[in-house]
């Protein structure tokens, strides 16, 4: 050995620590086909297709690592020599059965994990005794329900994991006693429903995920008793498409992912109460249209995520409210432009994400083009689409002195300004026509004399056609008065006017003319969509008419029921018609009374 040279001692160094170490973990006693490492008191057992635990695990081991063999069961007492454990990990093995309290020696376990076995399932006290434990795992097994105080005694748990079952039903009081429980995630089960009442035992937790599931709506108040929430997820729900707008009520959450399903609008009214949220997404919705104001009530929202969206307009003000925004992401979209009239400000903006739509670039997107040095595109620059000019062309590398070259706009103009007077019935159909032309292409809408805005979205007798003709159905006296037509694109404005009078219905077309009948078409099969309106008119003048008709019909009446009465008594002769009355005078005490002429007197009265 002293005349070793010191490059062979370097190489026999490696092989005397091995050496060393095996000794050691001999000493201390290893099972023979696992690996141990005295250090960390860890025993790993991984992959040895072991059907029952090996023996010769020391007992002061506090990781035991047993993923990926072939055990059955855990039965009470076979983990009883090892009450130092601190994580306990049977992941992947074929485990059917838990007997009830087969971890109640294990009281300083922190960690269990069971993914990936055969539990249908979990009885009562299986987790009894394991008042230290802080994460468990259930995924991947084959568990259909979890009964009422499965979980009682796990008073320090924090993270749950159930996912990736074949549950369908969650009984009332299954999260009973999960007083601790910070995190839960449930996914990839055949539940119909989440039951608000099974979540309102879990007073403190702090992140709900919900992924995979075959939920149809999110009923009212299904997180009633959440107070401590910051953060919810929504994934992969592809049968929800109604949001009720008080299934969030009562939450005071810090951000909310609702991505994967199938509803078509911002769920406006659930979020009305998410005041303190501050990161939204719904990405990978079909979300075609946002809205004006959809977001209003999300004061302090730093973040907006509305990836794959199909999202294709971007209306004015459609980010009204959001005065503290930070990162808006609308990549992979059908966005032909986003005009800085959508936002309430867009001092805030720090970053933007419009990679993979088909921007034209014009006027419209000169407001990003001005801060195209200080706005973060997060690596992936917006691309123009058209013009062909400026086609593939990355919008951060426009040069200062091409922006007015290219990012140009035509004011609207109407054309065919000829003015338009029309006077027409009520009931009849009245249009006024409005064609203007710009760059990019104006929208068209119409002010009433009531200054009410007409667009083709408005429901109603009242209507914009998409060239921008105005029809009025059914026109009505009220309906009268000048009527505003306003082209508008990012260039500028351009107004017309026309005027319509409606004049009342003649009296003796009344009835027929305001009888209105209107069938859906008549190629239409489906007898749901055929609709029937009646509408029927009276003015004063009928009125009067009416009455008078009326009074004389009945006076009519009386005068003939007179003239038979007359008549019948006419006809039943003269001795029908007189009766005889009979008196005597009374007779009085008294000189008058015996000089008068007494007796009986008669008298005739003839009866007409």
């Amino acid at each position: 050995m002293m005349g070793m040279r010191d490059h062979d001692v370097g190489l026999l160094l490696p092989f005397l620590l091995l050496l060393i170490s095996v000794a050691s973990s001999q000493s201390q006693g290893c099972p023979q086909r696992c690996d141990c490492t005295a250090r960390l008191k860890a025993v790993s057992c991984f992959g040895k297709r072991l059907a029952a635990l090996p023996d010769g695990i020391p007992a002061d081991t506090r990781v035991l690592d047993l993923r990926g063999n072939r055990l059955r069961w855990v039965e009470r007492g076979d983990l009883l020599p090892f009450p130092r454990l601190e994580k306990l990990d049977l992941s992947d093995n074929v485990i059917s059965v838990l007997e009830p309290s087969a971890f109640s020696s294990l009281q300083n376990l922190q960690a269990l994990s069971l993914r990936g076995n055969q539990l249908k399932l979990v009885p009562m006290g299986a987790f009894s005794g394991l008042t230290n434990l802080t994460s468990l795992d259930l995924s991947g097994n084959k568990i259909v329900i979890l009964l009422d105080f499965t979980f009682q005694d796990l008073k320090s748990l924090k993270n749950l994991e159930v996912g990736d079952n074949d549950l369908v039903y969650i009984s009332n009081k299954a999260f009973l006693g999960l007083v601790g429980l910070r995190e839960l995630t449930i996914e990839r089960c055949n539940l119909t429903s989440i039951s608000s009442q099974s979540l309102s035992f879990l007073h403190n937790l702090v992140s709900l995920r919900l992924r995979y599931l075959s939920i149809s709506a999110l009923e009212d108040q299904n997180f009633r008793k959440l107070g401590n929430l910051r953060g919810l997820e929504i994934d992969h729900w592809p049968f929800l498409e109604h949001i009720s707008p008080h299934c969030l009520q009562g939450l005071n959450l810090s951000w909310l992912s609702i991505k994967h399903t199938n509803i078509s609008s911002v769920p406006t009214s659930a979020l009305r109460s998410l005041a303190h949220l501050t990161s939204l997404d719904l990405s990978f919705n079909p979300i075609a249209v946002l809205e004006s104001w959809a977001l209003r009530d999300l004061v302090r929202l730093k973040e907006l995520h509305l990836v794959s969206t199909k999202l294709a307009v971007v209306q004015p003000y459609a980010l009204g409210g959001l005065r503290q925004i930070r990162l808006l992401n609308l990549s992979g979209n059908s966005l032909v432009t986003l005009e800085e009239s959508a936002f309430q400000s867009v001092n805030t903006l720090e970053t933007l994400r419009l990679d993979g739509n088909p921007l034209n670039c014009d006027c419209r997107l000169l407001w990003i083009l001005q801060r195209r040095k200080t706005l973060n595109f997060d690596g992936a620059s917006p691309v123009c689409v058209t013009p062909v000019e400026v086609q593939q062309q990355a919008l951060n590398a426009f040069s200062d002195s091409a922006l007015f070259d290219h990012f140009t706009c035509q004011k609207p103009k109407i054309r065919n300004r000829k003015l338009q007077q029309v006077s027409a019935r009520e009931g009849q159909v009245v249009s006024f026509s409005c064609r203007a032309e710009g760059e990019p292409a104006p929208l068209i809408f119409w002010i009433s004399p009531q200054r009410r805005r007409i667009t083709t979205k408005s429901n109603g007798r009242l209507t914009v056609l998409p060239e921008g003709t105005l029809e009025i159905r059914y026109a009505q006296v009220m309906d009268s008065g000048t009527y505003i037509c306003i082209a508008s694109n990012a260039g500028g404005n351009d107004t017309y006017f026309a005027t319509l009078t409606v004049s009342g219905l003649p009296l003796d077309a009344t009835l027929m003319a305001n009888r209105t009948y209107y069938v859906g078409d008549l190629n239409d099969t489906n007898l749901n969509d055929t609709r029937v309106f009646l509408k029927f008119t009276l003015d004063l003048k009928t009125i009067l008419i009416s009455t008078a008709m009326g009074c004389i019909m009945f006076l009519g009446v009386v005068l003939f029921c007179f003239i038979l009465l007359f008549v019948w008594s006419r006809g039943r002769g003269q001795h029908k018609n007189n009766f005889s009355v009979e008196y005597s005078f009374r007779k009085v005490d008294g000189p008058a009374a015996s000089g008068g002429q007494g007796g009986a007197r008669k008298f005739n009265m003839k009866m007409i």
